[in-house]
């Protein structure tokens, strides 16, 4: 599978970034999955629900399935965190995923860029980093797009992997 990253510190804009390249690539009819780093505890199950239940007594994997979708939830249990690549490895094929976060990791990435948050832009010191979309001018030694300028962000992801 293809894949790219949207990465930057906290505020610079990946959510709404990532939101509105999986909207702009799938109207081109190509299918696209994500993946969305967390660093905090997070729960998308809810107290008192059955599928909560089995969790807290102990299950290892609770699969939640209806007519409409299904989500696998896995309790890491004293686990180390799976890498990307063993998350890559769980997931059905499509055109392309788009991964929220993993700064470090080493695959092909734009970083969302926001002036207003006072942080230090990440490109250039991290040469996975293949452009920048920002919300301000920058004078930097690749691509800058704007922000808000999704089909031409969404030209150049697609061009990088090859579709």
């Amino acid at each position: 599978m293809r894949l790219y990253g949207v990465t930057g510190w906290k505020n610079a804009g990946k959510t709404g970034l990532m939101e509105r390249l999986v909207t702009e690539i799938t109207e081109r009819g190509l299918s696209v999955s994500t993946i969305k780093h967390a660093h905090h505890s997070f729960d998308v199950d809810h107290p008192g629900k059955d599928s909560h239940r089995h969790r807290i007594a102990g299950a290892t994997e609770v699969l939640l399935a209806s007519r409409k979708r299904f989500a696998l939830m896995h309790e890491m249990r004293g686990e180390d965190e799976p890498s990307l690549a063993e998350l890559l490895d769980r997931l059905a094929p499509v055109d392309l995923v788009l991964v929220e976060g993993y700064k470090r990791d080493r695959h092909p990435k734009i970083e969302a860029y926001r002036a207003e948050t006072g942080t230090a832009l990440i490109a250039p010191g991290d040469p996975t980093i293949r452009a920048v979309a920002s919300d301000t001018a920058l004078d930097l030694d690749r691509p800058v797009f704007d922000l808000d300028d999704t089909a031409a962000i969404a030209e150049f992801i697609l061009a990088e992997v090859g579709l």
